[in-house]
């Protein structure tokens, strides 16, 4: 790379540490410079793919309920008799302590699990419009985006109107969401670029529920919808991505 003052902020964008000031213009330059968009979006795949593997491990939600129920269990009386009636409240409080901690690590761990899946999607944000070619179909015209994804995706969706808008569609991809594919949507807003994905609301995604919140400087707003799982992000006013997101709810009624 020949840009040695921003190569030595790469690892700091991609984990979300840069100041505002300096993330703006990190991201501006990655527009014009293709050997920091390139290097960047190797950076966010293999963030990308660090995050997967480490799933591959994650107790499932079956068997924390299952360990949970275990250690809740009273266990049985050896002895009838004075010595367990002075102690039962101990051990009942104990009991209860335990499983007041399950209950915090399952909500933590669950917590955990959503900021995951919305960090995945705002690097995913970031690097596509940080690569050259952020789509693959290039278009404003509806009836011609949507067609595109037929035979590449097990769902289909509809686009919005967008006449009488400041919105534009500016084209689509097909990427991959917590191992799922899903359509990607390039919309433009005066300066501003939104992503809207749309994948089937699967085990991981539906942890998002309903969602509206700020992650890295952008705005995001999540939803499910017809069993499909529909997600706005960009970092334009929080106002522009509620925008476009209802007309995405309109049109998928």
């Amino acid at each position: 790379m020949t840009c040695e003052v921003w190569e030595k902020k790469i690892d700091a964008f991609v984990d979300g540490e840069l100041a505002q000031g300096e993330e703006r213009a990190f991201r501006e330059h990655l527009v014009s410079c293709a050997a920091c968009s390139q290097e960047t979006l190797g950076r966010m795949e293999m963030k990308r793919r660090v995050h997967a593997a480490g799933k591959r491990y994650e107790a499932s939600s079956d068997f924390r309920a299952r360990m949970a129920r275990e250690v809740a269990a009273p266990r049985p009386r050896e002895v009838e008799g004075w010595g367990w009636r002075r102690d039962w409240r101990l051990q009942l409080a104990a009991v209860m302590v335990v499983v007041v901690a399950i209950g915090i690590s399952i909500l933590q761990v669950r917590t955990m699990q959503r900021q995951e899946v919305i960090g995945e999607i705002a690097d995913l944000h970031v690097s596509n419009l940080a690569s050259a070619n952020p789509v693959d179909v290039v278009s404003s015209d509806k009836h011609t985006v949507k067609p595109w994804f037929q035979g590449k995706l097990p769902f289909s969706f509809d686009l919005p109107e967008l006449d009488g808008t400041q919105f534009e569609l500016i084209g689509g991809r097909q990427v991959f969401v917590q191992q799922e594919p899903a359509a990607l949507l390039v919309y433009g807003i005066r300066k501003h670029k939104l992503s809207v994905l749309i994948s089937l609301d699967r085990e991981g995604l539906e942890k998002l529920g309903s969602t509206e919140t700020s992650v890295n400087s952008f705005q995001l707003e999540s939803w499910s919808q017809g069993g499909l799982r529909y997600t706005v992000i960009s970092d334009t006013a929080a106002s522009d991505v509620h925008a476009l997101a209802e007309m995405f709810r309109r049109a998928g009624t």
